[in-house]
């Protein structure tokens, strides 16, 4: 039966070099930039020994770029990596020149790697980055306007940039120019907010100058408020311009009409965009409570396109609320409007790092239920978000509470005086009387900690006088509880999702315990089984495709670069045992891959990973029905000069002595094997294609199989869904049913008889644990941050 297989681009690993996130390293790069660069001794190097230089990117889901890379001296080689795992690579587009075309699944940063095929090849490059398809998806931004001015209407929400070739005031700033249609006797606010610099209004016209810098209704804001009442029909002149010379970038602007001629702003109205017609909610959310949505077709509207969920938030007078909307689907546009007059809206949170999420901190005027509006910056966007209202005290830090507690070193106990830890630290303290409370009435103290995303930590309190309890608060407002690790005492043990500052809370289980306590942050390596996994180069291989089959069976395309392109993967990212084998077509024979197998089997020992992956044919014979083959069939690979079944495949593994045994078939009718392989504990299967089915083509993407692409993309770390540097079992068997739902739903296949179906990843993991480690990847420990 002839094998149909479809994957698509060589996907290496950056996991052995310790550049993952090099933030303080990396150049910027925009779409239309261009870089002449060198690689040269002195540079830094990939885990297997290429030289190589990384810019950096900010990007945003659903953006399409396109990288090249050209050099006379040396074979390119492009490689980026970005949130989620993402990961894509190419050697060659024209000759030894790369290309890479991507279309970015997430907001977020992203790192592009110029380096060469061979280790230690050096000279000089140019690099280019270009943004994809017509009308250039790469832009600044897109925006509402385009530039900014223009006339004004009530409660329509208007957007603009500063840049370079606006007019300019004579103290240097850029401006636009808007007006304004009023009327006599009527009172109107104009707000300006930006998160890229501190905005400035100046207001002109009618007998009126006016000019504000700072919006008083909000604590600590960079943006503007003017309120003013007209005094004749007609128009007003408004500038949009910036506090300071020269500086740039994006922002809104809006005008409430007031509720009464002549009255202060404390009556205005909302912006009308953010109104719902029909005054309907989505839900209730709570200070201190996250909740989860979506933006989906069916959702209202606002008048400019975009989709809203509105949820109702119940605030008390002089409360202040962090309001946090986040997004890996859309760029996330966040508003609220409520009792005393109360209208706001944010873009970007100044303080995300460059990320397009959102955050209002705001300080309710007056008891009652306030609108918050989740919505997208440009209209028809979808997706899922979270939304976090946050207890708050302004823009700065939250405030610590006043609580007495230590630090143990070995210098002794001191005094901990600003609640701040660090990764690696022991704390005592003691919850007592006039301790800050929870709502529910129990004392507790709260420590903050600066987290990186990928980090896993471990955090634990003991204590004879109380039963503990534990709180974690993520800097997107996420909250994971612990009550019993261990009788009364309690642990968290997690893998950081985001970076920032987290906060924990020392409490008890019961309202008004008391007494003191020891709590411990430090690194973790996960339970047990995953802390007795060790790193380096522990995978033990033999990698066969056959792409030549002399005659014996119809020619594949591609397949024998499958098992090259997977060891070359493994190699790079420094996890590849050197005892490992890779056979293709002519040295792909039965006696070949038996002999291969024991000399690996021999070398491999508890505390490794056995790998046997195969790309080629795959066939069934007829038998008789038993146990092992329900069907009467026998499922066989075949190699380049006869056959190997999967009762003998059985029998093979049942040899091994490792820690985790990994069979992958990229085969028609691979399923077959499951009953006859993963028969014991700690062997694991991956198949592409149930057992009477054949795996499906795609010639155009002049590629072996999906599932050797999927594999070799997650095992560099793609699969490492959480970031702490390790491919669990159960990360890895999601990456690949997600990759095979993105790019292999609805490709046809059948049955030998001709009955036709559709192709279906098969993963059978046997006894092997969801949280057991497939592999660590090199230079990425989960122990990252110990001191």
């Amino acid at each position: 039966m002839r094998k149909l297989l479809f994957f698509s681009a060589l996907s290496l690993s950056l996991a052995a070099s310790p550049l993952m996130t090099p933030a303080a390293l990396a150049q910027q790069l925009r779409p239309g930039g261009e870089v002449r660069g060198e690689l040269a001794r002195g540079d830094d190097r990939l885990g297997s020994g290429e030289f190589v230089d990384i810019y950096e990117i900010q990007g945003r889901a659903g953006e399409t770029l396109r990288a090249t890379m050209r050099s006379d001296d040396f074979d390119t080689y492009l490689m980026i990596r970005g949130p989620g795992g993402f990961s894509e690579d190419n050697d060659d587009a024209d000759g030894t020149n790369s290309a890479l075309d991507v279309r970015l699944p997430s907001n977020g940063t992203y790192w592009l790697s110029a380096t060469s095929y061979q280790a230690g090849e050096s000279g000089r490059y140019v690099l280019r980055l270009d943004a994809a398809g017509a009308g250039g998806q790469a832009q600044f931004r897109r925006d509402r306007d385009n530039t900014g001015g223009g006339t004004l209407r009530l409660d329509v929400l208007s957007a603009g940039v500063l840049a370079q070739g606006d007019r300019r005031l004579n103290s240097g700033e850029f401006a636009d120019d808007w007006t304004l249609p009023v009327r006599r006797g009527e009172s109107y606010t104009v707000r300006l907010s930006s998160a890229d610099f501190d905005t400035y209004l100046m207001l002109r016209g009618q007998g009126l100058s006016e000019d504000n810098d700072d919006d008083t209704r909000q604590r600590g804001t960079t943006n503007s408020a003017l309120t003013f009442t007209a005094t004749d029909d007609g128009e007003v002149d408004i500038a949009a311009t910036s506090f300071e010379p020269g500086e740039v970038g994006r922002y809104q602007i809006v005008v409430e009409r007031n509720g009464a001629p002549g009255r202060a702003a404390s009556g205005s109205r909302t912006p009308s965009e953010f109104r719902p017609l029909d005054r309907q909610t989505d839900g209730m959310i709570q200070v201190g409570q996250t909740v989860s949505g979506r933006l989906a077709r069916g959702d209202r509207r606002l008048q400019s396109g975009e989709y809203i969920n509105v949820w109702t938030l119940r605030g008390r007078r002089g409360q202040t609320v962090d309001l946090r909307l986040t997004s890996s689907a859309f760029d996330p546009y966040l508003a609220i409007r409520g009792p005393g007059g109360l209208s706001d809206f944010n873009d970007d949170d100044p303080d995300g790092g460059g990320s397009f999420n959102s955050r209002l901190i705001v300080t309710l005027p007056a008891d009652g239920d306030y609108e918050v509006t989740a919505t997208s910056y440009a209209p028809g966007e979808e997706g899922t978000y979270r939304l976090a209202a946050i207890a708050a005290d302004g823009r700065s830090a939250p405030s610590r509470p006043s609580q007495q507690s230590y630090v143990e070193d070995g210098r002794g106990r001191q005094a901990l005086e600003s609640g701040s830890i660090q990764l690696g630290q022991t704390v005592g303290g003691s919850l007592q009387a006039g301790d800050d409370q929870l709502s529910s009435g129990e004392y507790a103290d709260s420590f903050t900690f600066v987290g990186q995303r990928g980090q896993r930590i471990a955090a634990e309190l003991t204590s004879s006088a109380f039963d503990a309890y534990l709180i974690l608060r993520t800097p997107g407002g996420e909250q994971l509880d612990n009550d019993d690790a261990d009788g009364t005492n309690s642990r968290i043990d997690t893998v950081l999702a985001e970076d920032g500052e987290y906060v924990v809370q020392v409490t008890s289980f019961a309202p008004g315990e008391t007494g003191s306590y020891r709590f411990s942050l430090v690194p973790s390596m996960g339970t047990t089984r995953q802390a007795a996994v060790q790193g380096g180069a522990r995978v033990h291989a033999v990698m066969v495709g056959i792409s030549d089959y002399g005659g014996t069976a119809s020619d594949l395309s591609y397949t024998d670069e499958d098992a090259e392109k997977l060891a070359e993967t493994l190699r790079r990212g420094g996890v590849l045992a050197p005892e490992s084998v890779v056979l293709t077509n002519a040295q792909a024979t039965v006696a070949g891959v038996r002999q291969a197998f024991e000399q690996v089997a021999r070398e491999a020992g508890p505390d490794d990973l056995f790998l046997f992956f195969f790309s080629g044919h795959g066939v069934q014979r007829e038998g008789g029905p038993s146990g092992d083959e329900p069907d009467g069939r026998t499922e066989t690979i075949v190699l380049r000069d006869g056959e190997i079944t999967d009762a003998e495949m059985g029998r093979m593994f049942a040899t091994l002595n490792t820690r985790l045994s990994l069979l992958v078939l990229d085969s028609c009718f691979s399923g077959g094997f499951a009953r006859n392989v993963v028969d014991r504990p700690g062997v694991m299967g991956l198949f592409s294609s149930e057992e009477d089915l054949t795996s499906s083509v795609a010639d155009k993407f002049e590629a072996g199989g999906y599932l050797s692409h999927f594999l070799r993309a997650g095992l560099a770390g793609a699969g490492d869904v959480d970031g702490d540097g390790a491919v669990t079992a159960g990360e890895l068997s999601t990456y690949l049913r997600r990759q095979f739902v993105a790019e292999a739903s609805g490709i046809e296949a059948e049955t030998l008889e001709g009955q036709r179906n559709y192709q279906n990843l098969v993963i059978d993991r046997g006894g092997v644990q969801v949280d057991d480690i497939v592999l660590r990847l090199s230079g990425r420990g989960s122990a990252q941050g110990a001191p």
